[in-house]
């Protein structure tokens, strides 16, 4: 058991050790903005990310038949009776 907690110290010393060493250098400030002649993201006139409103319907659509797919997994779950009750047919 001793070994084993030894171990333990051990691999905990080293991950100190090394986040210690890899954050060193690093002193904490934020890293600075790139000039403003630098190349932005263009953006629609409501202020969005150009094609924002098509990746929203896309992430909506995703939402939608992932909220169906569970319906459908709680419907089988309860041996279709709520599809039944609804007027639906057991598969």
């Amino acid at each position: 058991m001793r070994a084993r907690a030894g171990w333990v110290a051990l691999s905990t010393a080293a991950l100190l050790g090394t986040l210690v060493a890899g954050c060193a250098h690093h002193d904490g400030a934020a890293p600075k903005a790139p000039p403003s002649s630098a190349p932005s993201a263009s953006t629609s006139s409501s202020g969005a990310p150009e094609g924002y409103a098509e990746i929203r319907k896309k992430v909506d659509a995703a939402e939608s038949a992932a909220a169906a797919a569970d319906r459908d997994a709680a419907d089988d779950a309860n041996g279709g009776a709520a599809g039944a009750a609804a007027g639906g047919t057991d598969r």
